[in-house]
C-alpha cells in the first residue's frame, strides 16, 4: 500500500502550508466556474442573436407582404376607376386617345415598373412605362398578354387584392416591359460553397404581380389589367428594406446590417458588397443554406458565411401563386462585432475571478500571519542581520506574549540605524521630486520650441509662394504682350492676306487669353489688397439665382435636374464679382462631374455670424488623395483644367474672412459637398507670424 508523503518543500514551511489550504480550493472552483460561464454565455449568446435576427426577419416579411398588398390594391383601384370604364367604353379617338395618359400617370402615382391593359382574349390595348410610351401600336408583335399571366387565376372584384410573385421568362416580360429587359442579365459569380452549376447567366425576371378584371356594371368582364414590380436588381427596393429593418443605430457595436432577394439561390439584388462599391449581385448561397430553405421549404436562422463575412443570418423561402419556392428573402447582420464583445466580458469576468482569489489568498495569509508571523520574521530578521543588513526589523507584531516582546527589543536596537536610513530616503525623495520637475519643464519648453519652429516653416513658406507667384506673374506677362502685339501687327501689316490662317490666328488669340487670365489669377493671389472689390452687403440665395441663369448653357447640355432649398436670411459682405466667381467655379466643378447626368442641389442657412452655401452633387464623390489636395495651386483632375479655380475661390473667400471646405456625401449616396461660409460682417484672416513672431505681410 502506497502512502502519500507531503512534499519536502510543502513540508519545511508552515507559510506554504497555509497558501495550500487557502488557494487549493480556489485553483479548483475558477476553471470550473470559467468553463461553465463559458458554455451557458454560448448557449446564451446564440439564443440572443438568433431571437434578434428571427424578429428582422419577421419585419422584413411584414413589409414585403405589405409591398405586394400594395402592388395589388393599387392596381385594383385602377381597374375599379369610373374613368378607366369611362375611357373603354367612350367613342375611339377622345377618350381612348386619353386612356394612354392615364394610365402612365396612375402607373407612376403607384411607382409600378409597368402598367398593361389587355382585353378579355388577353389580346393588348394600351400600356404604361416609364418613358411615356403607350398605346397597342407600340407593343411588340405578338403582343398578347404572355402564357404564364394569362393562365394565373383571375380573382373576382373586391375590397383588397394582393399581388403574386412569378418567375417570367425575358420572352415572357419583353411585350409587357421592354424597357426592363436590361436589368434580367445577371452574370453569375463563383461563389465559395455553392452548388455545383453550369449556369452562367441568371436572366429570368422575379416580379410582384397584379392581373385583375375591368368588368362592366352587369359584372362582365370587359378588359384585363395588369400591374408589376420588377425585383431584378431593385436597389431602391432592398435598400428600403434595409432602412426598415436596420435604421441607423439600431445594431451596437459597430454590426452592419444587410437584406437580399433571391431567384432560386442567386442574389438579384443585394446591399450585401462584395468589394468596396460592389454589390454582390449575381453571387449564389451556400448549398447547406439552398438545401434546408429551396429544398426542404424550412426557415433558415443561423450563422452562415455570406460572400465574404460570417453574419448573423435569416432565411426565408418565397413562394410563387401556385405554393412553389422560386427564391428567399434573407436578412443579416455581422457577427464580429458581438463575437469580439462576448469574448471582451469573458475576459473581464476571468480577470474579476482572478482577482477575487488574489483577494481571498491575501485575507487567509493576514489571518494565519498570528501563528507564523513572529517566529518567521526574528528568524528572517537575524540572518539578514548576519549577512550585513543593518536595516533588517522585526517591526510590531500583534502578539503581546513572549516572541512578541522578543521582537520589540530586537527592534529597539535597530531604530537608530532605521532613523539614518529614513533621513536617506527623504532627501532621495526630495532629489527625485526636483529632477522631475525640471524634466517637465525642459519638456515644456521643447514642446513651445517646436511650435515656434513650424510657425516659421509655415510662414516663410508662404512668403516664397508669393514671392514665386509674383515673380513668375511679371516674367510671363512681357513675353505675353509682345506675343499680342505681334499678332496685331501681323494683322494689320497683312490685311485681307491673313484669311487663310484667320483660324489658327485666333486659336493664337484664345490661347494669349487664357494665358494673361492665368497670370492675372496669379496675380490675385499674390496681390489680395490690390484686386479686392468693394464690399457690399449681399443677398446670398439672390446671387445663387443669378449664377444659375449664368450656367444655364451648360446645365441644357446636360441630364442634371437642379434642386434649391434656399434658406438663408441673413446678408453676407463681399463683392459681388467675386462671390458670383466662386459660386460659377463650383457649379462648373459640380456639373463636370456629373457627365452622365445626375442631382445637383444647392442649399443655403443661417450661421451665428452670416451664412452658408451647399453645392451638392451626385457624381462619383472625391478620392482621399483629392480631398488632401483639392485647394492646392494646379491640382485637376480634369485634362483641360488648370488647377487654379478652386485655389483662387479659397483666397477669395478667406479674404474677406470666410471658408470653403470639400467632403464627400454621408448619407450613403455618392458625390461631394462644397460648403462655402461667409460673414455679415467681412473680418481679414490673421496673417502668420515670421521668425521673429511679428505678423507677416504677403511679399508682391
Amino acid at each position: 500500500m502506497t502512502v502519500w508523503r507531503t512534499p519536502r518543500w510543502l513540508a519545511t514551511s508552515v507559510r506554504r502550508k497555509l497558501l495550500a489550504m487557502a488557494l487549493l480550493p480556489l485553483l479548483v472552483a475558477l476553471p470550473l466556474l470559467s468553463l461553465a460561464l463559458w458554455v451557458w454565455s454560448g448557449e446564451t449568446y446564440d439564443r440572443l442573436l438568433i431571437t434578434k435576427v428571427r424578429s428582422d426577419l419577421a419585419v422584413a416579411n411584414g413589409y414585403f407582404e405589405q409591398v405586394l398588398g400594395e402592388v395589388g390594391t393599387g392596381t385594383l383601384g385602377v381597374a375599379n376607376s369610373q374613368a378607366l370604364y369611362a375611357a373603354l367604353n367612350g367613342p375611339r379617338g377622345t377618350d381612348r386617345a386619353a386612356l394612354g395618359e392615364r394610365l402612365a400617370r396612375e402607373r407612376e402615382r403607384l411607382e409600378l415598373d409597368f402598367l398593361v391593359l389587355y382585353d378579355a382574349q388577353g389580346r393588348p390595348l394600351q400600356r404604361a412605362l416609364p418613358d411615356g410610351l403607350s398605346g397597342a401600336g407600340s407593343l411588340p408583335s405578338p403582343a398578347a398578354m404572355p402564357e404564364p399571366v394569362l393562365k394565373s387565376v383571375q380573382p373576382g372584384r373586391s375590397r383588397f387584392q394582393k399581388a403574386r410573385l412569378m418567375v417570367l421568362d425575358a420572352q415572357d416580360l419583353a411585350p409587357m416591359a421592354p424597357h426592363l429587359l436590361p436589368r434580367l442579365r445577371i452574370g453569375l459569380v463563383p461563389t465559395r460553397n455553392a452548388t455545383p452549376s453550369e449556369r452562367a447567366i441568371e436572366d429570368r425576371a422575379l416580379v410582384m404581380l397584379a392581373k385583375l378584371p375591368v368588368l362592366d356594371e352587369q359584372g362582365e368582364v370587359l378588359a384585363l389589367i395588369v400591374g408589376g414590380l420588377l425585383l431584378n436588381q431593385n436597389l431602391d427596393f432592398i435598400d428600403h428594406i434595409n432602412r426598415i429593418v436596420y435604421p441607423d443605430d439600431a445594431l451596437p457595436f459597430g454590426s452592419r446590417g444587410t437584406a437580399t432577394l433571391f431567384l432560386d439561390d442567386v442574389r438579384i439584388t443585394t446591399n450585401v458588397r462584395l468589394f468596396q462599391d460592389q454589390r454582390a449581385i449575381g453571387t449564389r448561397v451556400s448549398q447547406q443554406v439552398r438545401e434546408a430553405v429551396l429544398e426542404d421549404g424550412r426557415t433558415w436562422l443561423d450563422r452562415a458565411f455570406v460572400v465574404n463575412d460570417w453574419y448573423v443570418s435569416a432565411y426565408d423561402p418565397l413562394r410563387d401563386s401556385q405554393g412553389e419556392r422560386i427564391g428567399m428573402l434573407y436578412v443579416g447582420f455581422t457577427e464580429a462585432p458581438f463575437r469580439l464583445v462576448r469574448h471582451a466580458l469573458l475576459a473581464v469576468i476571468g480577470l474579476i475571478f482572478l482577482a477575487v482569489m488574489a483577494l481571498s489568498a491575501w485575507f487567509s495569509l493576514r489571518w494565519a500571519r498570528s501563528i507564523f508571523q513572529p517566529v518567521e520574521r526574528m528568524n528572517s530578521t537575524m540572518q539578514l542581520v548576519e549577512e550585513g543588513q543593518g536595516t533588517a526589523r522585526v517591526g510590531e507584531l500583534g502578539a503581546r506574549d513572549e516572541l512578541g516582546a522578543l521582537a520589540g527589543h530586537l527592534d529597539q536596537l535597530l531604530d537608530v540605524i532605521d532613523d539614518k536610513t529614513a533621513t536617506l530616503e527623504g532627501w532621495a525623495r526630495e532629489l527625485d521630486a526636483k529632477v522631475a520637475e525640471r524634466t517637465r519643464e525642459l519638456q515644456a519648453s521643447n514642446a513651445s520650441l517646436q511650435l515656434a519652429q513650424a510657425q516659421l516653416v509655415k510662414s516663410e513658406k508662404l512668403a516664397a509662394i508669393g514671392q514665386l507667384t509674383a515673380s513668375i506673374a511679371h516674367e510671363i506677362n512681357n513675353p505675353i504682350a509682345v506675343m499680342q502685339g505681334n499678332l496685331d501687327l501681323i494683322r494689320d501689316t497683312l490685311g485681307s492676306a491673313t484669311a487663310p490662317v484667320r483660324d489658327e490666328l485666333q486659336l493664337l488669340d484664345q490661347q494669349v487669353e487664357r494665358m494673361r487670365i492665368i497670370v492675372t489669377q496669379l496675380l490675385q493671389y499674390a496681390r489680395p489688397t490690390e484686386y479686392a472689390g468693394y464690399v457690399v452687403s449681399l443677398d446670398i440665395n439672390r446671387t445663387v439665382t443669378d449664377c444659375l441663369v449664368l450656367v444655364g448653357h451648360l446645365l441644357a447640355q446636360t441630364q442634371i435636374v437642379v434642386e434649391r432649398d434656399l434658406r438663408a436670411r441673413h446678408p453676407v459682405a463681399m463683392n459681388r464679382q467675386e462671390l458670383q466667381q466662386v459660386t460659377i467655379n463650383l457649379l462648373i466643378n459640380a456639373i463636370q462631374a456629373m457627365p452622365a447626368g445626375g442631382t445637383l442641389r444647392l442649399e443655403t442657412a443661417d450661421t451665428a455670424a452670416g451664412a452658408e452655401l451647399r453645392v451638392i452633387d451626385s457624381g462619383g464623390g472625391l478620392s482621399p488623395d483629392a480631398l488632401s489636395r483639392l485647394f492646392r495651386p494646379f491640382f485637376t483632375t480634369k485634362n483641360d483644367g488648370n488647377g487654379l479655380g478652386l485655389w483662387i475661390s479659397q483666397g477669395l473667400v478667406e479674404r474677406y474672412g470666410g471658408s470653403i471646405e470639400a467632403a464627400n456625401r454621408r448619407d450613403g449616396t455618392p458625390g461631394a459637398v462644397f460648403t462655402v461660409r461667409l460673414l455679415t460682417e467681412p473680418q481679414a484672416p490673421p496673417a502668420p507670424p515670421t521668425a521673429d513672431g511679428r505678423p507677416a505681410a504677403l511679399d508682391t
